[in-house]
């Protein structure tokens, strides 16, 4: 019979190692309640385990479903300058995100930074705008700048910067130090170091993150007409206040094709850059 072990100090190896990975089984089986009970009381606070609320809630679904149907795509035509709008939106937002992620991100980065008040400064401006939602940096530039497409662009653009800059600095953390440290050897400056150890290394996730980043500015950019930013926004946000569900339908459809349409180019383009 095996006696009961007290010190762990008189453990052999293989002991030793039965009782760290049991003690670590333990210590993980309890974050996996942890977790699962935050998970629990948030249904719970949120009403997701209310039934008879969700049972209620889907006749009404299914009434608004049967006012949508057929869609109407009677004004096609007029949606076509929106969506242009839209797609403009979009790309410009995610050049004006990638613009200013670059220089944040390598000063974000603890192996590329020049100082510790450089990359506390540049943690802190993404957290910023990362913290802050895209319409509601419409709405500020919308009353900045005035109605249109600007808004929208600068609204997208800077709430960009705040996760692409965090992936872009990630990324150049992540960078092997071998090509760093044989570009330093050779007498490299901090900029060479930059442009021929580490910017190889890193340039097809910064292209993965970008075009991710541009397929997610064309969705968000489809709400900016919520706060008059233009675009396909504009007219679906019309057509919910007449009440006109079919055109609705309509619009949805139109948008869900179109981010189809941008996906697979999204991916087309980073097959190319790997």
């Amino acid at each position: 019979m095996r006696r009961p072990v007290t010190d762990t100090s008189t453990l052999t190896d293989p002991e030793m190692i039965l009782a760290e990975d049991s003690k670590g089984r333990r210590i993980l089986f309890l974050q996996i309640l942890g977790v699962l009970a935050i998970v629990i009381l948030s249904l719970w606070l949120t009403g997701m385990l209310d039934g008879d609320r969700l049972a209620q809630g889907l006749p009404a679904i299914g009434v608004l479903v049967t006012e949508m149907l057929p869609p109407d795509f009677g004004r096609w035509r007029d949606w076509i300058d929106p969506l242009l709008e839209t797609l403009a939106m979009s790309i410009a937002g995610t050049a004006l995100a990638i613009a200013l992620s670059l220089p944040l991100g390598f000063l974000a980065a603890r192996n590329t930074t020049p100082n510790r008040i450089a990359y506390q400064i540049a943690r802190f401006v993404l957290n910023t705008l990362r913290s802050i939602p895209e319409l509601i940096l419409g709405i500020i530039f919308v009353a900045a700048v005035g109605f249109g497409m600007l808004p929208g662009v600068l609204a997208l653009g800077l709430h960009s910067v705040g996760m692409v800059g965090k992936f872009f600095a990630e990324a150049i953390e992540h960078a092997h130090p071998a090509p760093i440290e044989a570009t330093e050897a050779s007498g490299a400056t901090r900029m060479q170091v930059i442009l021929h150890g580490v910017f190889p290394q890193v340039f097809p996730q910064f292209a993965d993150v970008s075009m991710y980043r541009w397929e997610y500015n064309f969705r968000a950019s489809t709400v900016m007409g919520m706060v008059g930013a233009g675009g396909i926004g504009t007219e679906l946000v019309g057509s919910l206040r007449l009440l006109d569900y079919p055109q609705v339908a309509a619009l949805l459809l139109v948008i869900l094709g179109c981010v189809t349409l941008v996906d697979m180019l999204s991916n087309a383009l980073r097959s190319r850059f790997k």
